[in-house]
C-alpha cells in the first residue's frame, strides 16, 4: 500500500470540489497524456529539492530510510504539478514534513484541504501558491 500526494502551483481552490477539478485538470494535462513531458516549474523543482534535503532520493537510498516509493523523485513532477507515492509506513512523517514546507513557504497562511492531507488527519498544507490532495492506493 502506498500514500500518494499531489502538490501544485496555483490559486487556492475555493472548496473540495474545486480542488478535485483543478487536480484532475492538471493530472490530465501534464501526467496522463501522450504529449512529451513538460519540465517542472521552478517552484515545484524547489519543493522536490527541499524534500530531498530531508530524505535521499530512492535511487540513492543505501540505508532504506527514504519515504519515496519512486525515483528519481523529480521524474514525478510535470509543469506545475507533482504527484508522487510514498511508503505507507512513512507517510505520516513525510506528509507532515511536506505540509510544513508548504506552510513555511506561504507568506499568507491560507489553507485548503481535499479530504485528508495526511493519513492520520495530521498536518495539512497550503498557501496561496501550492495546494495538495492525497489518495491512498
Amino acid at each position: 500500500m502506498s500514500y500518494d500526494l499531489a502538490v501544485w502551483v496555483g490559486e487556492r481552490p475555493a472548496d473540495d470540489a474545486a480542488a478535485a477539478l483543478c487536480f484532475t485538470d492538471l493530472y490530465d494535462r501534464y501526467i496522463d497524456t501522450e504529449e512529451p513531458a513538460v519540465s517542472p516549474v521552478e517552484r515545484i523543482a524547489a519543493f522536490v529539492a527541499a524534500l530531498l534535503e530531508r530524505w535521499p532520493d530512492l535511487t540513492e537510498d543505501e540505508d532504506d530510510i527514504s519515504p519515496w516509493s519512486t525515483g528519481p523523485l523529480i521524474r514525478e513532477a510535470r509543469g506545475p504539478l507533482i504527484y508522487f507515492p510514498m511508503r505507507w509506513s512513512m507517510a505520516v512523517e513525510a506528509s507532515a514534513y511536506a505540509a510544513g514546507l508548504l506552510r513555511r513557504w506561504a507568506s499568507t497562511a491560507s489553507t485548503h484541504r481535499h479530504g485528508n492531507c495526511g493519513p492520520d488527519d495530521g498536518p495539512r498544507a497550503v498557501g496561496p501558491l501550492l495546494a495538495c490532495v492525497d489518495q491512498i492506493v
